[in-house]
């Protein structure tokens, strides 16, 4: 885990979307985290105290820059999202596959396969993988967009249902909401 020098504030919202509760922090309006409701977000935000050394508040009215554009993904509206984020993984190779994950279009997917091929990495899928597992800000950094190499969706830190239903959402098809 990474500690700051000096204890920061993390503020975040709670947000109710197709695919369940979103859990999503920032520090000074750059996101640090999405959690999925799946997550205990008790435990979630017991982790920004520790990593960020600093209090955790909900504050709605300041995360409303980042609300709005998780409601226009949502609405089919927004295809990529545009907030300032703040990488914070202390290993170089998870955080260059984090940042290039927004390198997938919308509607597109990658093998874990093909994406260690673009970062000049053949053989690392499993490595890629793993990043993807570690990737703090799903839907900001699209990890969901991310399969096996036979087409099949693979793990998702949200629920396999979520994945399921954000690629199908993506290609134009009108997906059942996610019951699990």
């Amino acid at each position: 885990m990474t500690h700051t020098a000096v204890p920061e504030t993390v503020h975040y919202t709670i947000q109710t979307s197709p695919i369940g509760q979103l859990l999503i922090a920032a520090i000074n309006q750059e996101i640090v985290r999405v959690a999925f409701h799946n997550q205990d977000f008790d435990t979630v935000i017991t982790g920004l105290q520790t990593q960020f050394g600093g209090p955790v508040h909900r504050d709605d009215n300041a995360l409303q820059f980042a609300t709005d554009q998780f409601e226009e993904y949502f609405a089919g509206t927004r295809y990529s999202f545009q907030l300032p984020t703040r990488q914070i993984s202390p290993d170089r190779f998870n955080s260059q596959v984090q940042q290039r994950l927004t390198t997938i279009p919308y509607g597109q997917t990658r093998s874990y396969g093909e994406f260690a091929t673009e970062l000049a990495r053949p053989g690392a899928a499993r490595a890629v993988g793993s990043a993807c597992a570690r990737n703090p800000m799903p839907l900001i950094q699209p990890c969901h967009r991310v399969v096996r190499a036979d087409g099949t969706i693979g793990d998702f830190s949200g629920t396999p249902a979520a994945k399921k239903y954000l690629l199908a959402f993506e290609r134009g098809e009108n997906p059942d909401a996610p019951t699990s």
